[in-house]
This record gives C-alpha cells, structure tokens and sequence, in this order.
C-alpha cells in the first residue's frame, strides 16, 4: 500500500540528499557573506526595494562575497509582462548589476522560481515522510467558519493550530483515501511551537529580539502544487547558500515561522536583518513612500527627471549608514565602494526621504563631473526625455561641453548649480541666441542712468586674457566713481558710487540677462566676440529709450 507521501507526490522527484550535494556549501572566503535580492515582477521597481537591494549588494560586496538576484514568480496573477526585464534594466541603471541570476546565471540556477517547483516539492514530500507535514482538505468556507468561531470566541492567537487544526489530526488513511477520492488539498506544517514560549535571535540591524514561537500550522504548498513564499524563501536560501536575509521590516513578524521552518527541514538558519521602510514627512507625520501616492516611489521618476543614478545611490548612501557622511567629507573624491560599511550602523527606525537633501547631494555629484563628460552625459538623458534640448544640442554640438566646463573643469571648488539633467535647459539657455530673453537686473544702489553710464564706457576686447580683462574693469570702475573692491567701498562708503562688484554685474546682465552666473570672462568666451558686442549694445539702446 502506498504511503501518504508517495501518494501525495510523484516518485519523480528529486531525493534532497541528491538537491544538497547538486548545490553544495560556496567556496568563499571568511566573513564573505552572501545576499540577495528577491523581487516579484509585479511592476516598477520601488525605490524601497532600490534601497534594499543596494544594502544587500553593499553587504556581500563589502565582504568579497556573492550578490544574486532570485524571481519570486509564484503569484502568476499579480506578474506584469515585460516585469522581470524592467528590472532587470531599472537594477542596471543603477549599477546594481548581480553577481548570479537574471542575465548573469550561475552554478545555483534556476534563479527563477517558478521553474524550481520540483525542488520544494521534494523538501515537502520529505517532511510528510517525516511526519512533520500534513494535507489540510479544509474549504475556504470551512476555514472562514473557523475564523469567525476564533473571533466569537476571543482567541488571542487567530489562525489554524491546535484544536482548530481540523486535518493535523487525519490518519493516513483517512488523508490517502481523501486524495485518492479527488478531494482537493494543500499542505501544512505541522508546527510544534509553544504558545507560552518565546524564540530569541539577534537581528543583525536591531539587535537582540524575542518573539513568541510559531504555532501557527502554515501553508507550504497550496492546491496547485505552488510553495507560499515563506516554504520556498526557507529552501532557496538555503540551497543557494544565502548567509544573511536583508530585507524591509514587514517581515520580521514571519521570524519564528521562519526560523521554525528552517529547523525542521534540518537547514541552518541564516542571518537576518530588518531595515527600516522609506518613509515620508506628510502634514506633521511620517507615512511609507507610497505607490499610489507618490511619484518619487517609483525608481523610472529619478530617470525622468534627469538625477544621475550615481546621485541617488549617494543620496540613499546617507540614508543607509548613519557614519556616510562624516566619512564623505573627509574623503570627497573617493569612491562609495572605498567606504567601511557595516549592517551595525543601519538605523532601525524609518529612513525618511528628503527632497531637498537629494537635490543637495546631487549638486555635490554632478559638481565633480567634468564638462565634457557631463554634457555627455545629458546628450544621453535628453534623447529620451527631452526632445527640445536634444535637438538644440544637436543644432550646436560642441557649446554645451564648453558652457560646463566653466567653473569645472580645474576648479578647486566647482559650482554646484545643477541638481538634474532636467536643469540643464534653464541653467544654459542665454548661451543660446534662440532662447536668449534680454533682460537688465540691476544690483542694488545701481540706476538705469548709471547702467546707461556704465554700459557707455565698457569696451569689450576679446583678446584679453582674464587677468587683464578684469583690470581693464577695475579701470573703468575707478574711473566712474566706483571702488575697485568691495573692501575699499566698505571702509568708505561715503567716497564712492559702489564698487568693482556693480560695474561688473551691469555688464553681466546685458550680456547673460542674469544677475548670476558662472565666471564672466569664460562666458565671453564661450559667446563670442560679435555675440557679445551684440548684447552689449542693444542692452545699452534698451536703456536710453
């Protein structure tokens, strides 16, 4: 007579001794953790699960250990079309590329988990040999009876155990007969926790936890043969050797059951680590960044607005180690990777995102990248997300390198006016005799009538280097009443119109049309003589009529 097991599975599978020695222990070096990052292709990547991932990448990469990527796909009516492909490339933009899995393979595939149903299905048949998994025949209408005799009867612990586990108690043959009749069935762990004691681990972000043990006789496989993702997350990581589970604290309540399952397939249990969601400052009050509710969720908005990835992954640095930005300013110019991280200095509370900061660090990145360079770089982004200053770039295909060099390129201290790629048009456009708008903001204390004055007696030479062009400013400042420094004004302000700085910020605005730009003398350059003649004379007849 066949047993319960045989009955419930194909003679087919694979024996788990066999599963154990086809994925054997890695070969790695002390202390080398391995980690992954287990998505469902259920749509866009969040930028919560960018944040989980990166830390998971961070953390076996910092150790010289292994980052794979593992598709939970079991849920096929929540799956997207195309979802494991927008993943794919949304992790690469972001550098975040695996070491095993998606594009890259390796020696634990599949990565998929759709395509390792044999696998758990061989880890659940061993458990019902072992006494330690049962066939649970109850309806849906049977199981929503039973909730609501739990509730009516107050119990603290909702679910199916004990008393309340209608089928834990089946014979085998009362369960075969069942099955054999056709009698539809899912498969649950027979659980052998305490209600009345707790478990202890330490969690590798927050420290020492207790929580009560799993009593809970949960689904392993359900009605169509398909593992819940708490039985599958327990032989994956397992069998592909996972050293340390990083992932968002909405998990931790899944703690003992998981560690209960570990222990009862007889695997060593990995290290976990909970880290706090993204959260944000709404009205007075912290929220999680919501799908629904905010653009910045999704990870394609940071590419649609122009942040360099290396930008956000700096900024998300800030967010995941209280120690990033000390150390940052010390090493200014050094890469991410040259950063001592650790899980220990991970905040256990919500990590709150901040527009503003993120506009901060993204100057902070951009400022270190050279003209040439840059200006590639939003050539790239304006392809295909603004067509307007793709085709400007393209009417002149060399300006926008030389316009970012300036105050850049050398620098010790480059400027740190762009946030975005998205910035780009507003912050060059008067470079551009098509989006040129003329205008005459004058500083403080400065009159129509003395920029008319100014204006009058300014006499552009393009052929000065800097050094003399700005002296020949001074000049001309000295020469209309003005001193030739801010300091000189400030100890005497009664002898003179104003200083240097005026003079030179008339000119600046017939020429620029703003009252602040970058270095003066290299904007001239970058114009040209005849261009800047140009502005300066009909600045100066805009302001005698």
């Amino acid at each position: 007579m066949p047993t319960l097991a045989e009955v419930l599975f194909p003679q087919s599978l694979p024996n788990p001794a066999a599963l154990e020695a086809q994925y054997p222990p890695r070969s790695l070096p002390e202390g080398a953790r391995v980690t992954r990052f287990a998505p469902s292709p259920t749509g866009f990547l969040h930028l919560g699960s960018l944040y989980t991932a990166y830390v998971n990448f961070l953390t076996a990469h910092s150790t010289g250990g292994v980052f794979f990527l593992r598709i939970e796909d079991t849920d096929k009516k929540r799956e997207v079309a195309g979802g494991v492909a927008s993943l794919l490339e949304s992790l690469a933009a972001f550098g975040i590329v695996p070491d095993e899995g998606g594009v890259a393979g390796g020696a634990y595939a599949p990565y998929t988990q759709s395509a390792r149903r044999e696998i758990y299905q061989a880890f659940a048949k061993d458990l019902v040999e072992r006494g330690l998994a049962y066939p649970c025949f109850c309806t849906e209408d049977e199981l929503t009876a039973l909730r609501d005799a739990q509730e009516t009867a107050d119990v603290p612990q909702k679910g199916y155990w004990g008393q309340w586990a209608r089928c834990r108690d089946l014979s085998a043959q009362d369960a075969i007969a069942r099955v054999q009749a056709g009698d539809a069935w899912v498969l649950r762990l027979r659980a052998d926790g305490d209600a009345e004691k707790r478990i202890v681990f330490t969690d590798e972000v927050r420290g020492k936890i207790e929580m009560p043990e799993n009593i809970l006789d949960t689904v392993l496989l359900k009605r169509d043969g398909v593992p819940t993702y708490h039985f599958a997350h327990a032989v994956d990581d397992h069998l592909m050797r996972t050293t340390h589970v990083i992932r968002s604290e909405e998990w931790l309540a899944s703690v003992p059951l998981h560690l209960a399952l570990m222990r009862v397939c007889g695997f060593r249990a990995p290290k976990y680590a909970h880290i706090s969601a993204l959260m944000k400052s709404e009205d007075g009050a912290k929220r999680k960044l919501s799908k629904r509710k905010d653009p910045e969720a999704a990870v394609s908005w940071f590419s649609a607005q122009g942040y360099p990835a290396d930008a956000v992954l700096e900024y998300l640095m800030t967010l995941i180690s209280s120690a990033f930005e000390d150390w940052r300013r010390v090493h200014p110019t050094e890469p991410r990777s040259a950063f001592p991280f650790t899980l220990k200095k991970m905040s256990a509370s919500g990590a709150l995102f901040d527009a503003v900061k993120l506009a901060d660090v993204s100057k902070g990145v951009i400022a270190l990248v050279s003209g040439a360079d840059l200006a590639q770089q939003v050539r790239h982004w304006a392809g295909a997300h603004d067509t307007a200053l793709a085709a400007l770039l393209d009417k002149h295909p060399d300006r926008l390198a030389q316009i970012l060099a300036i105050d850049r390129d050398g620098a010790k201290k480059p400027r740190k006016d762009i946030a975005r790629y998205g910035e780009v048009l507003g912050y060059v456009s008067y470079f551009f005799d098509e989006l040129f708008v003329p205008a005459l903001p004058l500083p403080e204390g400065i009159s129509p009538a003395d920029a008319s004055e100014i204006l009058g007696a300014y006499d552009y030479d393009a052929d000065e280097d800097k050094d003399a062009w700005f002296a020949r400013i001074r000049a001309l400042a000295l020469s209309l009443g003005y001193a030739a420094s801010p300091k000189e004004y400030k100890d005497n302000p009664a002898q003179w119109r104003g200083h240097v700085g005026a003079v030179s910020s008339v000119i600046r605005a017939a020429i620029t049309g703003r009252s602040n730009t970058p270095d003066l003398w290299a904007i001239c350059r970058v114009l040209g003589a005849t261009t800047v003649l140009s502005r300066l004379q009909k600045a100066l007849v805009s302001l005698n009529t």
